[in-house]
């Protein structure tokens, strides 16, 4: 290599060590601010790879925060080197302090890292983003913080912090703005509360404002996106802003409007319903086209403005409750536009008090609280005049109620009495009634020898026996609308096996539960067509086990019927309509399932709500 070579590696050597300010960073520091050390590079393509970066000429920033306002077009680039000048190796932790920036990436060596609102590393803890720096002991290290911003507005913070401060930071700012949410929640509540009370639509209006405060807050924090939102529904929000916005500033319009009884002074009132149609159609425009986003909070000022001018003109006007109105504006406007210029990249007031719109947010809440509460308090001031007045007929029309009361039970209670009597006699009489046919299709049938006939006509005697025992316990009991499966079934079963003359076989009982009537119904004709199979063609040798269960889970009823016999395969004779009628009695009348298993045995389940 010759002279001038190594001349020319020198100077460039020089040249890269003076251009790039290196951030020498100790393990004792808590917290430095990296942005006033570092250059930055705006690429208006937001087309340029990290390669590609990494060959241009950055600029010196002087800036403890960049605000760029609403920047869909361009992408942010920030350089900074870290020197680790001790023997120590050192592990930081680098903070962007804006949870609202889409997408924040960290370039480094041959390592990316991302993190921002739409590709949030759930495994923080931190409302911001944040990223882990590591340096060997007398390591430099060059950085490269990739930031975009397409719907939100693109403000950029950079601080480096050890762990133990920063882990101590963020559980300090979470509390506090935990403490505000539950601050803004309880006052939402208290007001939902005496709402109810009153049923006076200033409250309704007021809590929905609330609420709108809360969500907006809950995603301009970041602290609805860590710790409630998932990812979809973060996005989602941030998609909708426009109503995000709107929401909260229209429902306190409303609620100015009715508060201030605006329909006395009818210009005014008229100017703001004309404005507030123009609102809501210009909050859907943003909403289906993105064009106009860096707009979408100026129509929301501007009706801000409006709503003050006219709660100035109602103070002047000697409106009592304009003076309440007057004092929460006041704090609101100072929030709402520290948000708005921030937003424009005018100024950046959180800096410097980092609460500023939690702590105005809170005050103003609870100013309006007093003016409802003062209100609800004069209006309760005319409610005691007019109840002076109704006190005197209390008394007597007290007396006169309790009098049609008394009258009504009595009258209630009769048509009660004879309804019950009533539906007892129809079912003592519908169970004679079977009874007779009973026994009509009994001599019947004794002149009957052919066995298949005969067969049927106990079939069909059985079928209606089922029917007139239920009828006969409703008839013996005091509430007809609900009857005792288990007393039903057991005398269904014993009817059965009389009819049968099948002692050898065993029959389970598992039921702990009543039914509607109208459903037991079609499970006594069930229960009578299953067992009544069993008992023909489940057991060769006449011995075995039948179980029936009948059990509520949660809203379910499910019934269930099983034996221990040959199966259905090898029933050649099985019952086909009996089957069929019971499948029919299970989907079309109890509106339930059908499940057979004919497997070792024959079981049935059926479950219905």
């Amino acid at each position: 290599m010759n002279f001038m070579q190594s001349l020319f590696l020198l100077l460039s050597l020089f040249s890269f060590m003076f251009s790039n300010e290196t951030i020498s960073i100790t393990q004792t520091t808590s917290n430095q601010e990296i942005l006033t050390q570092s250059e930055i590079f705006i690429d208006n393509t937001q087309k340029l790879s990290f390669e590609e970066i990494k060959t241009k000429s950055f600029q010196k920033n002087n800036s403890e925060t960049l605000s760029f306002g609403y920047s869909p077009h361009l992408t942010l680039w920030v350089k900074f080197t870290l020197t680790n000048q001790s023997n120590q190796p050192i592990k930081k932790v680098l903070e962007y302090g804006n949870p609202l920036t889409t997408n924040v990436e960290l370039y480094y060596d041959t390592n990316h890292l991302e993190d921002g609102l739409f590709q949030i590393n759930y495994i923080r803890e931190s409302l911001n983003p944040s990223f882990e720096i590591f340096l060997n002991p007398n390591q430099t290290k060059t950085y490269y913080i990739k930031a975009s911003s397409y719907i939100t507005t693109l403000i950029v913070k950079l601080n480096l912090w050890d762990i133990n401060s920063f882990e101590k930071q963020v559980e300090k700012h979470n509390m506090i703005l935990a403490m505000f949410f539950a601050s803004m929640l309880i006052l939402t509540i208290y007001n939902l509360f005496i709402y109810f009370i009153t049923n006076d639509k200033n409250y309704l209006f007021y809590i929905l404002y609330m609420m709108g405060i809360i969500v907006h807050q809950l995603v301009y924090t970041g602290f609805g996106s860590i710790y409630i939102f998932n990812q979809d529904i973060t996005i989602l929000l941030v998609k909708y802003a426009s109503i995000l916005v709107a929401f909260p500033v229209f429902m306190l319009a409303l609620l100015v409007k009715s508060f201030l009884k605006l329909s006395q002074y009818p210009k005014w009132d008229n100017t703001l319903n004309i404005y507030l149609l123009v609102f809501i159609i210009l909050s859907f425009v943003f909403l289906i086209t993105d064009r106009f986003n860096q707009y979408r909070s100026f129509f929301s000022v501007i009706l801000l403005l409006f709503l003050i001018s006219i709660t100035i003109y109602a103070t002047l006007k000697k409106n009592r409750q304009a003076y309440f109105v007057m004092f929460g504006w006041f704090l609101f406007a100072m929030a709402a536009f520290c948000m708005y210029f921030s937003s424009l990249g005018i100024f950046y007031i959180f800096d410097d008090f980092k609460y500023f719109v939690e702590i105005t947010l809170i005050l103003e809440a609870l100013v309006f609280s007093v003016a409802l509460a003062d209100k609800i308090n004069q209006l309760e001031q005319k409610k005691n005049e007019a109840n002076m007045e109704l006190i005197l007929n209390q008394q007597f029309e007290k007396q006169r109620l309790e009098y049609q009361v008394k009258e009504k039970t009595k009258a209630l209670k009769k048509a009660y009495d004879e309804k019950n009597l009533l539906l007892k006699e129809l079912n003592h009489r519908v169970k004679n009634n079977m009874q007779t046919i009973i026994s009509l299709i009994r001599l019947q049938s004794q002149e009957i020898e052919e066995k298949k006939i005969k067969s049927m006509f106990q079939t069909i005697q059985n079928r209606i026996s089922a029917m007139s025992s239920l009828h006969e316990l409703l008839y013996n009991q005091e509430n007809p609308s609900y009857i005792n499966a288990y007393d039903y079934f057991e005398k269904l079963v014993d009817e059965l096996k009389e009819s049968f003359e099948t002692q050898d076989i065993k029959i389970e009982f598992d039921i702990n539960v009543n039914i509607k009537a109208e459903q037991a119904v079609y499970c006594g004709l069930i229960v009578n067509e299953l067992i009544t199979n069993a008992f023909k063609y489940a057991f060769v040798d006449g011995n075995g086990t039948i179980n029936i269960s009948l059990k509520k889970e949660n809203e379910n009823y499910l019934l269930s019927i099983s034996d221990d016999g040959v199966g259905y395969e090898q029933q050649n004779n099985a019952n086909t309509l009996g089957l069929i009628l019971v499948e029919t009695l299970a989907t079309k009348q109890l509106k339930g399932k059908f499940q057979h298993n004919t497997q070792d045995g024959v079981k049935v389940v059926i479950s219905w709500n």
